[in-house]
């Protein structure tokens, strides 16, 4: 009975996984659940880690380290057996996605290739992020250590996260900043990557503009208008529609 109760689960966070990866992947629109589970490497690695996680769950030696090497090989894809994951996680694309041991996934989350959720060095314990329910995590983000990814949070694109961020913030930079875009929530896995605000470069554009007008003053203070003032070209943001559709 045991084995049936595992299987039934096992069979259920499937069903979810494809679901997910239908309702959030453009490329799965008009595609059957059968085409899905058949050719998206995402799929292939969340199936075989869910049936790794129940062995090792019920204490099988070797079989689940086993499983997860091999679907590293074959999808490029590396998830421990030990790490628990919600439903309705998709991988999009998924090459170099690293899921470590103490790693804790919730519901509805959503990750790009290249992802690592690493530690941090020869600890033991929890050692690997918490990531909360409905996250976004970018292409090449690295979050490492026993860090917490708050509800709804939006990981830009390599950014690298060693510390806690806030639910429903934006985190750009390396070190990862916590931002919001707009001044606002962004919902949903869509996020807008190419207008994320970037502290770094507004704080740049807030120097520019300084430097800017105490030369001006400068200027002004000495009488003298015979040396032309230093050309400062102001840091503008990127504009132009969200790619993602909003």
């Amino acid at each position: 009975m045991a084995g049936l109760g595992a299987f039934t689960r096992v069979a259920k966070e499937v069903r979810r996984d494809i679901l997910a990866a239908r309702d959030r992947d453009p490329a799965a629109k008009g595609v059957g659940p059968v085409e899905i589970l058949a050719t998206w490497p995402g799929i292939h690695a969340l199936l075989a880690y869910r049936v790794a996680h129940a062995l090792h769950e019920a204490g099988v030696p070797l079989i689940p380290r086993t499983i997860s090497m091999l679907t590293r090989t074959l999808t490029g894809i590396e998830i421990h057996p030990a790490a628990c994951i919600g439903e309705g996680l998709f991988i999009d694309h998924g090459t170099g996605v690293v899921i470590g041991e103490t790693a804790d996934i919730g519901n509805n989350v959503t990750l790009y290739q290249g992802v690592t959720l690493g530690g941090t060095g020869f600890a033991t314990g929890k050692r690997h992020p918490t990531v909360q329910d409905n996250v976004t995590i970018g292409s090449g983000a690295k979050l490492l250590g026993p860090i917490t990814i708050g509800h709804g949070a939006k990981i830009g694109a390599n950014s690298v996260v060693i510390t806690d961020v806030p639910p429903n913030s934006t985190v750009v930079g390396n070190p990862g900043h916590p931002v919001r875009v707009d001044g606002r929530r962004v919902e949903g896995p869509d996020a807008d990557w190419i207008h994320l605000p970037d502290p770094i470069a507004e704080a740049m554009q807030a120097l520019s503009s300084r430097i800017a007008t105490l030369e001006r003053q400068l200027a002004e203070a000495s009488d003298s208008g015979s040396e032309p003032l230093a050309e400062v070209r102001p840091l503008r943001p990127v504009r132009g529609p969200n790619p993602a559709g909003g």
